[in-house]
């Protein structure tokens, strides 16, 4: 395997780009988790509009479709190696996970559970991440059960009191869904994958989203009518909250451990929550304070754990 790291910006941006990207992995790593941790937090909203005009299988298809088709369209123009029939599959496997069965069970159950509670039930994505590591060998500390544990706590704190509707079949649906988003983020780092970032994520979330809208076609969903803020809340979704948030998230896959890439599933309710209050005017209670230090206080032990078990090895 070859030893140079990939770059998360080695875009090919023109000369006098505006926004100066940060060189060091650090720094890449740094904004790579503001990307997934602020864009997936606020795509809650988004779909809470989107789905004006929308159905919510058809939703998460298209917009997986749609990003998938122009980033593959921008990663071949940049000629990368292409991979294998083999690493093609992969792509394919882990996208259907990640986008077809992970994404397709949250827009399921978001038919009967209201977002704000999706968002939390989906911060179950880390447990479920751990339990896999730990049955396929990995050794897990105390410390890092400890912090899943944690925020689950801050979890069940933020959902205490949620009025919001639900049913066992949804909540079911969306706890799948993160068991499946952890399945395939398992997968990401294990099998190999097209060498090149933007490529690979392509394939994945381009073949996931293609599932996605084959059996939401199947089923019966059909667009219906059509107003232009859930239209423009859909091109949000596909640009910033499928193609630049999955590339971030492929990333951190391949830099960093599972948790702390599964992390952003913490903040995210966090960021969901915020932008109910500020935008849709929903109260701010106590519980949600408490909830929220208690969940960075988690992300932030699962940072010191896998940092000190680095040092150690």
């Amino acid at each position: 395997m070859s030893q140079q790291r990939p770059s998360l910006f080695s875009l090919g941006f023109p000369r006098g780009f505006p926004i100066r990207l940060p060189q060091s992995h650090n720094g890449q790593i740094a904004l790579a988790l503001a990307v997934v941790y602020l864009v997936w937090g606020s795509t809650y909203l988004a779909v809470h509009v989107a789905l004006g005009s929308f159905p919510p299988l058809l939703l998460s298809g298209l917009r997986n479709l749609f990003a998938g088709i122009g980033l593959f369209v921008f990663a071949v123009r940049r000629k990368p190696l292409w991979p294998s029939f083999a690493e093609i599959c992969h792509a394919g496997l882990v996208g259907t996970m990640l986008v077809g069965l992970s994404s397709g069970m949250l827009a399921y159950g978001m038919r009967t559970v209201g977002t704000g509670t999706a968002a939390v039930m989906v911060a179950t994505v880390p447990l479920f991440a751990t339990v896999i590591a730990a049955v396929a060998g990995r050794k897990i500390g105390r410390g890092e059960w400890f912090a899943v544990g944690l925020g689950l706590v801050g979890i069940a704190i933020l959902s205490h009191g949620d009025s919001a509707p639900g049913s066992a079949g949804g909540s079911l649906a969306i706890l799948c869904g993160a068991l499946f988003w952890a399945g395939g983020a398992h997968l990401a780092g294990r099998l190999k994958l097209p060498s090149d970032l933007f490529l690979s994520t392509a394939l994945q979330i381009g073949l996931g989203g293609a599932m996605s809208t084959l059996v939401a076609w199947a089923s019966g969903e059909r667009m219906l009518e059509v107003h232009f803020p859930p239209v423009l809340a859909f091109v949000y979704l596909m640009l910033v909250g499928t193609m630049a948030a999955y590339v971030a998230y492929g990333f951190l896959i391949r830099h960093t451990s599972p948790i702390i890439a599964s992390s952003c599933m913490y903040v995210n309710p966090v960021v969901a929550v915020a932008l109910g209050a500020l935008l849709l005017g929903e109260p701010v209670t106590r519980s949600t304070v408490i909830a929220t230090i208690v969940i960075l206080a988690s992300v932030g032990l699962s940072f010191w754990f896998d940092y000190r078990k680095k040092a150690l090895a």
